[in-house]
């Protein structure tokens, strides 16, 4: 397959509601599209670290230069005919997971509408249906946060996920687990806890928590066997596994019984893949992680939480409740009939199924490029 142009769009959209980060509070998404063609047919692709560096060293309107200036014109003109073969040709930049995670992704739309396919059919997808959780952070009282928990269990979300910080930690789970004895809970800790906190951590199994996410720092992965090894609750790693070598040495180690998969963390679908598969052979589960995104980014990640090992409910970030303004029609969440939980349906048309509004794209453009 011949990949004649690749176009892209560094977007600027508008959100119904600020959006809260350490460093400050954006009433926008920046994020950049990717359009690749061939043969008359188009694939899209999304890398959306963030408007800022800081969920990970890269950002929109960098990822837009590096798209522009290196990444785009090292796959036009080439002919490409597997998800390999895109690394082969950028693998000389160091770097730039997101941005090469959005070719990536373009590529694999493009494949799967040239061939007529649905995405999560193409890569070898097996679950029609997606189950999903739901993210809460620190609130201003207990009784608002408790409430919130009630009302996402009630509306059908699968699990929860609490975010885990100073303050608001111990003693916060213990309220929520006394509230909600039954229901599916884990804790996200962020890397912020060390091994001089196994005390804490140790008390952490008295909750019958579903798993303690990315708790010590992403780039110790001793620490992490170390403490799977001392507790009985399931670590889950989460941006401690961004490339195939960090998901190696964590099973060699035994560091996690769950890896968190975001496609553009990784690099695309291609290497998520590849982490997917290599976690299923070590008996260790996969699950879907979310971040702020249109519903091109979004359809990718659920066609890939499509597949077999991916056990646990996918983190659900709500592109309609957020985005004052969406590029596609996104996939909002049904009641399954029997269970009344909240799942995506997956689509049976081509591709992502679904072909962005390039007059929105144009609309909220701050820059554009064709390559």
């Amino acid at each position: 397959m011949l990949i004649e142009a690749i176009d892209l769009y560094h977007v600027c959209l508008p959100l119904k509601r600020p959006w809260q980060t350490p460093l400050r509070t954006f009433s926008t998404l920046e994020t950049v599209l990717v359009r690749m063609r061939s043969e008359g047919v188009c694939g899209w692709g999304e890398a959306s670290p963030g408007n800022a560096p800081c969920a990970s060293s890269e950002w929109a309107a960098g990822v837009m230069i590096a798209l522009r200036d290196w990444l785009a014109p090292a796959l036009s003109g080439k002919a490409i005919d597997r998800g390999e073969e895109i690394d082969q040709h950028l693998c000389r930049f160091r770097g730039n997971r997101y941005a090469k995670g959005a070719l990536d992704a373009a590529w694999w739309d493009l494949s799967a509408r040239m061939q007529g396919r649905p995405l999560h059919e193409l890569i070898g997808g097996k679950q029609p249906q997606i189950p999903l959780g739901v993210t809460f952070d620190q609130m201003e009282s207990h009784e608002e946060f408790l409430a919130a928990i009630g009302q996402a269990f009630a509306e059908g979300f699968s699990r929860v996920k609490l975010k885990f910080r100073p303050g608001w930690d111990v003693r916060m789970v213990d309220a929520v687990r006394k509230d909600y004895p039954d229901q599916t809970i884990h804790i996200d800790v962020e890397g912020a806890l060390n091994l001089s906190h196994m005390e804490m951590l140790c008390r952490l199994d008295d909750f019958m928590l579903a798993m303690i996410e990315q708790p010590l720092a992403e780039d110790d992965l001793v620490a992490h066997a170390m403490l799977q090894e001392t507790i009985r609750t399931p670590v889950a790693l989460d941006e401690s596994v961004a490339t195939v070598g960090q998901a190696e040495m964590a099973l060699d180690l035994k560091s996690c019984r769950y890896v968190s998969l975001k496609p553009g963390r990784v690099g695309g679908l291609t290497t998520a893949l590849t982490i997917h598969d290599m976690c299923q052979e070590n008996q260790v589960e996969c699950f879907l992680g979310a971040m702020p995104q249109t519903t091109v980014g979004a359809r990718a990640g659920y066609a890939l939480a499509s597949k077999v090992n991916f056990t646990y409910p996918a983190d659900y970030f709500p592109e309609a409740e957020y985005l004052a303004a969406d590029v596609a029609e996104p996939l909002l969440p049904r009641k399954d009939p029997v269970t009344a939980k909240l799942q995506i349906e997956l689509w049976d048309t081509p591709g992502i199924g679904v072909e962005p509004n390039i007059e929105v794209i144009e609309k909220y453009a701050l820059q554009k490029a064709s390559v």
